[in-house]
């Protein structure tokens, strides 16, 4: 049994999170962390997949708990890369698991944005993501930090019947406009083509319905009126995004 499974088994009970950062090499500007909901069905039940869904800021992760992992996870592994004469230079995602004695431990590492995790994250974001991109390219410095909108995003994936198995492909949707023109909801396109000037799904995640509310609760209840909206054929979406944080705020009922 390999090194990553061993912690994997370990951590297994643990809620997950992701900490992502932007570097140049040198410095990083952390972003908000964010939870992913990987199985299928509600409850995280069911097979795993790219990502059922996700929400940020999480409840789960404090200021004092960003900090360590900015000391000890993030940080570490960027001046070890540079060490290395193999300097990183864009976006670096963890994977963590909050373990209750043993604190935030590293599943797995990525270099790009997590999916659907970066959705809540583009809607939270005051500025625009471009200068912080250009700031990386041309090495001219990193700012200090990002500023964040205090409202909470969540994003509900609108996936394909019988995804992460065999699905169909070519089905029209309709409904995005009506879900677009809910306040704070933006619709990202993840598995849609156009085929004769129709929108149809193309893939297994096929949209990420994103809103923003003043709070977790507001925020998770626009996000499932919108996708409410949406229409194509065998979709299916968890009903519970936002699960772990509704419980810490005493509302364990269904998301939707």
């Amino acid at each position: 049994m390999g090194e990553a499974q061993r912690s994997s088994r370990k951590c297994t009970g643990a809620p997950p999170v992701s900490g992502q950062a932007v570097t140049d090499g040198h410095a990083i500007v952390t972003l908000t962390p964010a939870q992913d909901h990987k199985r299928a069905h509600d409850g995280d039940k069911g097979p795993n997949t790219g990502g059922m869904g996700a929400y940020c800021p999480t409840p789960l992760v404090d200021d004092k708990s960003l900090r360590w992992i900015e000391e000890h996870i993030l940080v570490p592994t960027v001046h070890a890369m540079k060490r290395s004469r193999q300097p990183f230079k864009g976006v670096l995602y963890a994977g963590l698991m909050l373990t209750p004695q043993q604190g935030p431990k590293v599943l797995e590492y990525n270099v790009r944005f997590g999916d659907p995790e970066c959705q809540p994250l583009m809607l939270r974001l005051v500025d625009d993501l471009l200068p912080l991109c250009l700031a990386v390219a041309e090495g001219r410095g990193l700012p200090t930090s990002a500023a964040w909108r205090d409202e909470a995003a969540v994003c509900v994936v609108l996936a394909s019947g019988g995804y992460p198995g065999e699905y169909p492909t070519g089905l029209p949707i309709d409904g995005i406009e009506r879900a677009e023109s809910r306040p704070g909801v933006t619709v990202f396109h993840a598995g849609t083509a156009l085929r004769e000037g129709r929108l149809t799904t193309a893939g297994g995640r096929v949209l990420g319905v994103t809103a923003l509310g003043a709070d977790i609760v507001a925020a998770v209840a626009q996000a499932y009126a919108a996708a409410a909206d949406i229409r194509f054929d065998g979709v299916h979406y968890r009903r519970d995004i936002g699960h772990h944080a509704l419980r810490r705020l005493g509302n364990p009922g269904s998301a939707s």
